[in-house]
């Protein structure tokens, strides 16, 4: 799919995440569908204490750096491509960050209804 084909949640062009730090699968800002992507780094999310520790708690600790992998280490606020079924979880589990829709792909409507965007809509 060509940039200009790639659609947000809102049916307009996804915008970046995040640059500082670089998010992504392909560490390219965007959280886009890529099929070699079986994690589904596809909605940007506005990191939490909250969805931090729950996430460190399930073994993805997102505080840390790891320089090996060019990955700075996330603090609240931050803005990161998050897995589509760790958001699922999160939102089980009460502490699911919210969503940033113009950021996020569109593929994710497949697993999350408008509604579930909207509640968790990131309020700027």
């Amino acid at each position: 799919m060509s940039d200009d084909e790639e659609l947000n949640i809102l049916d307009e062009p996804l915008t970046p995440c995040s640059l500082d730090p670089e998010t992504g699968y392909e560490r390219d800002g965007y959280c886009r569908e890529i099929l070699a992507d079986a994690g589904r780094h596809e909605i940007c999310a506005v990191m939490t204490e909250a969805f931090l520790e729950y996430s460190a708690s399930q073994g993805n600790d997102l505080r840390s750096a790891r320089p090996e992998l060019e990955f700075p280490g996330l603090e609240p606020g931050d803005r990161w491509c998050v897995c589509v079924p760790r958001w699922l979880e999160a939102e089980d589990a009460g502490v699911a960050p919210p969503i940033v829709p113009e950021a996020t792909a569109r593929s994710v409507l497949t697993h999350l209804s408008p509604e579930t965007i909207e509640a968790h809509a990131h309020d700027p």
